[in-house]
């Protein structure tokens, strides 16, 4: 009996189960490969995910401050001093002899012409002591007369050798004796004859009257003020100018003169004199103003505002105050630095304007400054610059003001600083 022979059809069912091997194995490569893509995907999604979540918290915890900007200041500076309306003269009258007030002829507000008669004083005594002096004059003239007639005589004899040379040289001081009693007696009769004149209060100069101290039947004695007299046109200015702005002024400048009370009303002025040097009490400057007050509406003893614009030497910053911190180390700003960490910076400050001040030092023209800085800031820390409408205006203000410089900078030859 022959060997058994393999089945016919047994070949093709090995093959179709190797297919079906192969093809299990490639999708179970493809699902692994899927998985392993997805997977890394999924990684990288979460991986980002966390890197953004990181970023965002970190921003979180950015402190968020207020950005301002300092503006360019006024190159020259305007100066405010008060001072006091005078009138271009003043003077208290005085009685130059003593005696009743017999009249008076003028009161306060009276505008008056030099020489004009203000009052009349009454002085008994003055008029005996005057008609004596005048019977003095008469008796030394009579005198004086019969010792000149006397000495002619005594001439004509001694001519002749018919008088002794001693009674010749006795009437010749008879005749200068009488001669200096009449010029004493003269004299003392002009004296008073000008105390006499006194008795007439006349104004010294044209004024208004700006005071009246006496009434008829008042006892004068001399030292008793009778009236104030003030020459109204012009006004004088008194202005005392400290040491710091001594060397800026000078005469012929012009300056403004306010009066607050007379809904702010202002007038031009020039400076008539300066001092050659400064009070050793004030530490200041005197400077007189010549104010013209043709109508007369200004009224000496005002009070008045005198403004000066005086040039700077240097253009200072302006920034609002509340950028200011002020500690046991002084007087600093919080700036922020170009990669937006805090930058404590010490500050020369100038003027103070209330919401605004004036920094000498310490600032440039585009720093940004920290707002209301919290006490929480720290040295270098990085913040959150929040900017308003404001400071968008200031920065574009501080562009055209650097651009501006410049170009000064640039025509005058020198480097921008």
């Amino acid at each position: 009996m022959s060997a058994q022979q393999p089945p016919i059809f047994a070949t093709p069912a090995t093959e179709n189960s190797d297919r079906t091997l192969i093809l299990a194995k490639r999708a179970g490569l493809a699902i692994l490969a899927f998985l392993v893509v997805a997977g890394g995907a999924r990684l990288l999604a979460n991986q980002k995910e966390a890197e953004h979540l990181q970023v965002k918290t970190a921003e979180s915890l950015k402190r968020s401050v207020i950005a301002v900007r300092p503006k360019a200041g006024d190159a020259s500076r305007k100066l405010s001093l008060p001072a006091s309306l005078k009138g271009n003269a003043e003077t208290p009258i005085y009685a130059r002899s003593n005696g009743y007030v017999s009249a008076w002829n003028k009161t306060i507000g009276d505008a008056v012409k030099k020489g004009e008669l203000l009052a009349t004083i009454e002085v008994p005594e003055l008029e005996q002591e005057l008609a004596q002096a005048r019977a003095q004059r008469d008796l030394a003239k009579s005198r004086l007369e019969l010792a000149q007639a006397t000495l002619k005589r005594w001439e004509v004899l001694k001519q002749t050798d018919s008088a002794a040379p001693q009674e010749y040289e006795e009437k010749r001081s008879a005749a200068l004796q009488a001669r200096a009693d009449l010029e004493g007696t003269e004299a003392n009769l002009k004296r008073l004859e000008q105390l006499e004149g006194y008795r007439r209060i006349v104004a010294p100069f044209s004024g208004v009257i700006t005071r009246r101290n006496v009434e008829v039947g008042n006892l004068i004695n001399g030292s008793q003020e009778l009236f104030a007299l003030t020459q109204t046109d012009p006004l004088r200015l008194t202005v005392w100018v400290p040491q710091n702005f001594a060397d800026d002024v000078k005469p012929g400048q012009e300056v403004t003169v306010r009066f607050p009370e007379a809904q702010g009303k202002t007038a031009a002025a020039r400076i008539d004199h300066v001092a050659g040097a400064l009070d050793p009490a004030n530490r200041s400057r005197q400077i007189d103003i010549t104010l013209p007050n043709k109508d007369g509406k200004l009224l000496p003893g005002a009070y008045a505002e005198v403004s000066f614009s005086i040039a700077g030497k240097s253009q200072a910053l302006i920034v609002p105050a509340n950028v200011l911190v002020v500690d046991g180390t002084g007087t600093h700003v919080v700036a922020v630095d170009a990669e937006s960490r805090i930058d404590f910076r010490p500050v020369k400050l100038g003027r103070d304007y209330g919401r605004e001040v004036e920094v000498l030092e310490g600032v440039a023209l585009g720093d940004v400054l920290v707002a209301s800085p919290s006490d929480l800031l720290a040295e270098g820390e990085v913040v959150k610059q929040v900017e308003t409408e404001k400071t968008t205006e200031a920065k574009e203000t501080n562009k055209a003001e650097t651009a501006k410089i410049g170009a000064t900078a640039k025509e005058n030859g020198k480097p921008q600083s």
